[in-house]
Parts: C-alpha cells; sequence; structure tokens
C-alpha cells in the first residue's frame, strides 16, 4: 500500500472525525496496525482538532454571561436558557467544521501539486520522445537518400566457413570514397570483443572501424558511416578483434566478405 498516498486520502481525517461506516472503519483499523506511519499522521490530526477545540471551548471572560442576560433584559418574559451553553457549543461547531475545511483543503491541495508535477514530468516525456522520433526520421531518410543514390555502390558481403548465416552490405561512394555499413546479421560476440570492417586495397587490408556486436546492446543498426575506402578497393570484410580493434585483421575469424 502506498502510505503517502492514502494519507491524500483523506481517510483518517474522516476517521477522526467518526464519519466512516463500519466497514471503513475497520480497515483503517487495521492499516492503523500495520502501519505506524498511519498511526503517527492519525495522531497529529487528533492532536491538531484537540487544540482546536480547547481553544474555541475557553471559558469566556468575566462580566460576558452578565452582558448577554443583561441584552434580553427589556423582553416581557425571562426564558431560562443557559446562553453561554449553545454558545459554546456553536464555537465547537465552528471550529469542528474549521478544522476539517482545513484539512479537506490541504488534502485537495496536496493531490493537485502532484497531479501537476506528473502532466510536468508527462509534457517533458512526450517532448524527448518526439526529438527522439524527429532524429530517427532524419536518420531514416539520410539512409533512404544513400540507399537509394546511384552514386553509391552495394556491395554485399556473404557470411564465410566461420559465419555461414552471417550477411552485411557496404555503401561505397568511388567518387567521394564515403563508405555506409548495413548490418543484416551477425553473431552475438563476447563484451572485450568488437568487429572491424576492412577494405582490400592494393593487395592490403585498410581499416575501415570498428563497432559493437549485439551482446553489448548496441550493435549497429540501419546505414551507419564508417572511415573511408579510395576508389580501387577490390573487396570488404568484417572479423571479430579485440575490443579497439587492430592495425592487420584476424583471417580465422573473419565473418563476411564481399568483392567489388
Amino acid at each position: 500500500m502506498d502510505v503517502r498516498e492514502y494519507i491524500s486520502s483523506g481517510i483518517l481525517e474522516s476517521y477522526a472525525l467518526g464519519e466512516l461506516t463500519e466497514a471503513e472503519r475497520l480497515e483503517v483499523e487495521r492499516n492503523l496496525a500495520q502501519y505506524p506511519e498511519l498511526r503517527k499522521e492519525l495522531t497529529a490530526i487528533e492532536e491538531t482538532m484537540e487544540v482546536f477545540f480547547m481553544e474555541a471551548g475557553k471559558k469566556p471572560g468575566a462580566g460576558v454571561k452578565e452582558k448577554i442576560l443583561a441584552s434580553v433584559k427589556p423582553k416581557t418574559k425571562v426564558i431560562s436558557i443557559d446562553i453561554w451553553k449553545y454558545a459554546t457549543a456553536a464555537s465547537l461547531i465552528i471550529a469542528f467544521t474549521s478544522v476539517y475545511m482545513a484539512y479537506s483543503f490541504w488534502n485537495n491541495w496536496k493531490k493537485s501539486e502532484a497531479s501537476l508535477t506528473e502532466l510536468r514530468a508527462l509534457n517533458e516525456q512526450v517532448a524527448r520522445d518526439y526529438n527522439q522520433v524527429n532524429q530517427r526520421l532524419d536518420a531514416i531518410e539520410n539512409e533512404m537518400q544513400i540507399v537509394a543514390s546511384p552514386a553509391f555502390e552495394r556491395v554485399m558481403m556473404k557470411g564465410t566457413d566461420k559465419a555461414p548465416s552471417a550477411m552485411a552490405s557496404v555503401y561505397w561512394n568511388r567518387n567521394s570514397e564515403e563508405v555506409y555499413l548495413s548490418i543484416q546479421n551477425l553473431k552475438t560476440i563476447a563484451q572485450d570483443q568488437q568487429y572491424q570492417l576492412w577494405a582490400m586495397v592494393d593487395g592490403k587490408p585498410m581499416d575501415l572501424g570498428v563497432f559493437d556486436g549485439p551482446a553489448t546492446g548496441t550493435g549497429l543498426t540501419g546505414v551507419h558511416k564508417m572511415n573511408s575506402a579510395p576508389a580501387n578497393a577490390t573487396a570488404f570484410a568484417i572479423t571479430v578483434e579485440p575490443r579497439g580493434g587492430k592495425p592487420s585483421p584476424t583471417m580465422e575469424t573473419m565473418q563476411v566478405l564481399g568483392n567489388t
């Protein structure tokens, strides 16, 4: 049970005022026995009410009763009523009502404050989601332009004997030497490993950058820019290397290979 929310509901005030049904009263008493915070809050409520009642029930100063009686002397008939008793009762009712209204107002204010805080948090989350969606749409638009552009040549890299089901593609612009990588299927690798993209240039492997695998939760999705490859590159490949990559590929871990 959310103790703060339970307190904010105002049920403890209603309990102290004796306004609950029998079933509600029993439920409150069970909760009071189970949660010390509720008992502490109820004690504070009762003490506050007691202060109001004591202030309202103080004995009036000397001469007040005489003044009240003197005010009715002109009447021909004297009614034997204890005026002060009724005045005190009226004061108690006013004080009692004031306490109840004060607590009701406080509870409603706390609920409104909580609702406003939740609304602000929701608006902030919506704004963040909106920005993320816009960024993703911009990225998708950029990817579509690359994929559809005749300036980019697609090089399919198929799985090797080490990874028959692996597959990836390179989008390569021979004129600008830009390289974009798209992953279709690569296996999970250890946290201390990374994939590394290579281009074969003049018979030698050229490092085009490293990227994480699925195991890290940050594997590449979509189309991502890698290091540039010159126009005379003859092939592209991906190997598994220690995190940070290596200056030369580990041929035994080659996952995919594709010729231009």
